[in-house]
């Protein structure tokens, strides 16, 4: 029966058939990517580690592709700036951003939301890799191990000073975690970036610092910087003989500095699972494992989905320290 030309059978039929091209359309346009040049943007300054990992991915990627990966550095804002670059771009994987803790901590605190939720502005693709970071001491403070260095801060309140390289970024965090953790105030003072943190440090100007493996190793072999412990729930692979904060004075403590692959919100999930997959593939080789290593970083790849839950699970851990704790983030 029609009504005014309306035949509700081919309506249905019309309809399924519809429905049938949308479910198919995805993983076709999943199976044509990359159909031309591929941009992963870093919202860091080069020489970071944000942009070593992108750029000793960016040629394993090339590889599987078949299409040129280029790496554009687009720093300022504490990441925001190239962050939001990519979250503005077209959604169909060939805008890429390499994140990592500082960049997406500032795109949640600019936010102003109560909840804040990645998948509004980014979509996850996969975890690169999650560190632990080091905690090192000058050697004028009189502790070997976080009981000390606690014990030490606590008999001298206020007077430890902690370095970190920006705000928000995994050093700042790791630093405001074990104050809030230990009972005791530290001053934290902000660098642009871990290179000129060091040399403050090695100075005596800062006290300690929670920094990446391979900026402080060379310091700790040559017994100018003294190590207290690493930031992760257990110890690193890297760093086997290094004993956690946790199990050196500190119960419960875990902080990890982390690197991911992100792309527009409006990516198609079969385009983001094959990046997705891809990355995977480039991270299991040996060439790329032992290059992250020399970073002092271990390869981490995760299902888009897992990654979106770890994003924000740990968005939400640093956002409540920092209600909690009265810490400035963003800058």
């Amino acid at each position: 029966m029609t009504w005014m030309g309306f035949n509700p059978m081919i309506t249905r039929r019309s309809f399924i058939a519809s429905s049938l091209l949308a479910a198919t359309a995805l993983p076709a346009w999943a199976q044509s990517f990359p159909s031309s040049l591929i941009r992963i943007v870093v919202p860091a300054a080069p020489g970071g580690g944000t942009d070593i990992l992108a750029r000793a991915m960016s040629a394993q990627l090339q590889s599987v592709w078949g299409q040129s990966v280029i790496v554009e550095n687009r720093s300022g804002g504490g990441g925001l700036i190239g962050t939001r670059q990519v979250i503005a771009a077209q959604g169909d994987g060939h805008t890429l951003l390499m994140g990592a803790t500082s960049a997406i901590m500032s795109l949640a605190v600019s936010k102003d939301e109560p909840l804040f939720e990645i998948s509004r502005d980014l979509a996850s693709v996969s975890l690169v890799s999650a560190p632990p970071y080091i905690l090192v001491v000058h050697p004028s403070i009189p502790a070997k191990n976080s009981a000390e260095l606690i014990a030490y801060g606590k008999s001298n309140p206020g007077k430890l000073i902690y370095g970190s390289s920006g705000s928000g970024a995994a050093s700042h965090l790791s630093g405001a975690l074990f104050a809030q953790m230990a009972g005791i105030d530290m001053l934290h003072v902000l660098y642009r970036g871990m290179g000129l943190a060091v040399p403050d440090l090695l100075a005596g100007r800062v006290h300690l610092l929670f920094a990446p493996g391979i900026t402080v190793t060379p310091h700790i072999a040559a017994g100018s910087l003294r190590m207290i412990g690493t930031t992760g729930a257990i110890r690193s692979s890297l760093f086997p003989d290094f004993p956690t904060i946790a199990e050196s004075g500190l119960p419960n403590y875990d902080s990890l500095g982390w690197f991911g692959m992100f792309a527009p919100a409006s990516t198609p999930p079969a385009v983001a699972a094959r990046i997705s997959a891809d990355i995977k593939k480039v991270l299991e080789s040996e060439d790329l494992k032992k290059r992250l290593a020399e970073q002092g970083a271990e390869p981490a790849p995760s299902t888009p989905d897992a990654f979106k839950a770890f994003v924000n699970s740990d968005i939400r851990k640093w956002l409540d320290l920092a209600k909690k704790a009265g810490i400035k983030l963003g800058g």
